[in-house]
């Protein structure tokens, strides 16, 4: 009686035990979920509603990606230095057979293989037969000419498809910006038809996205100095004022900046800096304020307005329209009809 009771007490006592550390259990992974979704919210300017969700089906590489980001790279102060890292660090954990980065070469107009993972990795941060890709040719030149992503199921099928170290089945391809300047191309290929899902294409932009904002940073390390009477940026402002560069519906960073002789990064930060506007921004200010003086100026009047947007420099009906509500919070014509 006395073995049967002690038994009914281990018994109970057991039972407690496993029930306690079931609930224990329970009660760290909802902290452990609840603490993702905390993580996630702060990627609300970066996606849309359907991005989010995909991204929630993801928690655990979107956790580590971003916790990567936060810490691995936090002491990285050199370009190259960080692509690599980013490659060899980063991409190399989603289980993937290659993956190169591009960036581009606005002078050439063509995307260079700066960093990789697989079969072009040449080892100590050099890549195997770097390759140079015109813009607007192949998979990765076109993303880099249209700045969309391009997800192939099947590359046999798609006549762009350019084959480097090995021909392959699937690609996936992001652009990379840096303030809304396209810089390169993220690109990844596999011997598997289908293989590239939703899934890589949004944690391909979350990782485009924040290789973004790692630069950015870094640009703002070498930019601590930049100051009002900086002589490039008064150089700029002249140039547009009395060449009035801006008519130029064409014009980009590097026209300017062979103007001047300084990096594309550079000027794109002394723009930013000293204006408080992105390059396109900037340009677009310009051809504002020649359209507000014509628009204000009797000798226009009966003058087409589309023709007063194009001649200051817009290249469409809709960019002139767009960006003048912008800058000015009122259409083309309400301003007219205020001010004459």
């Amino acid at each position: 009686m006395l073995r049967f009771s002690l038994f009914n007490v281990s018994m109970f006592i057991a039972v407690v035990v496993l029930i306690t550390l079931l609930l224990y259990r329970i009660i760290v992974l909802k902290s452990k979920h609840k603490q993702q979704d905390i993580n996630l919210s702060s990627l609300n300017s970066f996606f849309d509603a359907h991005g989010l969700s995909v991204l929630q089906k993801n928690q655990y590489q979107v956790t580590a990606i971003l916790g990567y980001f936060a810490t691995t790279l936090f002491d990285k102060n050199k370009t190259k230095e960080v692509l690599w890292d980013i490659i060899e660090n980063c991409i190399s954990k989603l289980g993937l057979e290659d993956c190169v980065l591009y960036l581009l070469d606005e002078k050439q107009q063509e995307l260079c293989q700066v960093a990789a993972f697989g079969n072009k990795q040449k080892g100590d941060k050099e890549i195997l037969l770097p390759k140079q890709i015109p813009v607007g040719k192949g998979i990765v030149g076109s993303v880099a000419k249209t700045g969309k992503y391009e997800l192939i199921a099947d590359t046999s099928k798609d006549n762009r498809y350019i084959i480097d170290d090995k021909k392959r089945q699937s690609e996936l391809a992001v652009p990379i910006y840096m303030d809304a300047h396209l810089i390169g191309v993220l690109d990844a290929e596999h011997s598997k038809k289908l293989f590239f899902t939703e899934n890589h294409l949004y944690l391909f932009q979350l990782i485009a996205k924040l290789t973004e904002k790692k630069l950015l940073q870094l640009d703002q390390k070498k930019g601590l100095n930049i100051t009002e009477d900086n002589g490039y940026y008064k150089e700029v402002c002249h140039l547009m004022e009395t060449e009035k560069l801006y008519r130029n519906p064409e014009i980009k960073l590097i026209t300017i900046s062979e103007k001047i002789k300084i990096s594309t990064n550079y000027l794109s930060q002394l723009i930013n800096t000293l204006s408080g506007y992105n390059f396109s921004d900037f340009v677009n200010n310009y051809r504002v304020e020649e359209v507000k003086q014509k628009l204000k100026d009797t000798s226009f009047i009966g003058y087409p307005m589309l023709s007063i947007g194009l001649e200051s420099g817009f290249n469409s009906k809709s960019a002139f329209y767009n960006a003048f509500k912008k800058h000015t919070g009122m259409s083309p014509t309400d301003f007219k009809e205020k001010h004459l």
